[in-house]
């Protein structure tokens, strides 16, 4: 997997996390808000496992 890409994914999910929950709450409301956290933080989860890099 490219470097930059295993870099970018604890920064990236840092600060979209935060910025997008916010959002859904205000236009969609609580529920979709609560929604979204649980979507975002496994999606974020299962990106960070797979991108992780273990030594051999």
């Amino acid at each position: 997997m490219e470097r930059w890409f295993v870099a970018i994914t604890p920064i990236a999910g840092a600060l979209a996390f935060p910025l997008a929950v916010p959002i859904v709450i205000s236009r969609f409301g609580i529920s979709y808000g609560v929604i979204a956290a649980l979507v975002m933080s496994t999606l974020w989860f299962v990106l960070m496992l797979r991108t992780s890099e273990m030594p051999h």
